[in-house]
């Protein structure tokens, strides 16, 4: 019951209780769900209109090599540089998926951890993320879209789904022996 006070003549009553509506939930929700997978696309998506990365990577990389193993032939240390690039496109899809996983995850669904509609609507995500933005790069002076290179990313994306799968399975085990 509201309790009042009188005073010259005047009713006060207490402040209602502020309530946030369930829009403002919703979008507090999206905010924590979703804008970190916006960050990282936009990271991504960034990364990908240099127009000249291979050059700036390689300034810093192939000295190292070298410097590193100074008998290397070129070409190896060239070779390797492009492989660590492409590891690179792994790890940044890794993330991204497990972004997308997280948030499909945490979503109000009813669906299990590991069903298949997360993780192939994760992987599904990851790919379509990966093949616009080699479209994107159609426009990038000196940047090559690639069909290998969406391959590569979404590989990337289910390397990222599978390390987290082992950590969950290997967590439960562990309380499940703990129990």
């Amino acid at each position: 019951m509201a309790e009042f006070c009188k005073f010259n003549h005047i009713l006060i009553a207490p402040p209602a209780q502020f309530r946030l509506s369930s829009g403002v939930t919703k979008f507090r929700a999206f905010l924590k769900f979703w804008l970190p997978v916006l960050f990282w696309m936009a990271v991504i998506f960034t990364a990908s209109a240099d127009a000249h990365s291979y050059e700036h990577s390689s300034r810093l990389v192939e000295p190292f090599l070298h410097w590193l193993f100074p008998k290397m032939a070129w070409t190896n240390i060239q070779t390797i540089h492009h492989i660590l690039r492409k590891c690179c496109h792994l790890t940044e899809y890794a993330i991204l998926a497990l972004l997308f996983w997280r948030a499909l995850h945490l979503a109000n669904n009813n669906l299990p951890v590991w069903s298949w509609p997360k993780v192939g609507g994760t992987l599904l995500l990851v790919f379509i993320f990966a093949a616009t933005d080699e479209f994107h790069q159609r426009f990038v002076p000196t940047r090559t879209p690639l069909v290998s290179d969406v391959f590569i990313d979404t590989v990337g994306g289910a390397i990222g789904l599978l390390i987290l799968w082992f950590a969950h399975h290997f967590r439960n085990r562990r309380r499940n022996k703990e129990s």
